[in-house]
């Protein structure tokens, strides 16, 4: 008991000394002329860096990460199907959740997001 009340305050007390060195040498490096300006690559700019962007090339990025992530949200389906594991409501919630991903589909499709010219 002894030996893990002696390791544990040993990782805490040089955790901590490593965090005051890295904290203190840090700070020296925060402030400076170079880290203050912008960075360019060592160019004047042109023109405005804030050059706008297609909103419609916005809004399908957007969906296709959530319907990325709902992909994703299958994969451990894909294993347990047609194993002992898959009960009968298993497979009526994933019917659920594959019928509101292509009710979605549908959905964004009849509304005109999934166009990429317009």
């Amino acid at each position: 008991m002894e030996k893990v009340v002696v390791s544990v305050l040993l990782s805490v007390v040089l955790s901590m000394a490593l965090l005051a060195v890295g904290l203190f040498l840090g700070l020296s490096s925060t402030f400076g002329r170079e880290k203050s300006s912008a960075f360019e690559c060592g160019f004047d700019p042109l023109g405005s860096s804030r050059v706008p962007f297609s909103l419609r090339f916005f809004l399908l990025a957007v969906i296709f990460v959530v319907f990325d992530v709902e992909i994703v949200l299958l994969f451990p389906a894909v294993l347990v199907v047609g194993s002992p594991l898959m009960w009968v409501g298993g497979y009526m919630m994933l019917s659920v959740f594959l019928l509101l991903l292509f009710v979605g589909v549908v959905h964004e499709w009849r509304e005109g997001s999934l166009e990429w010219e317009s």
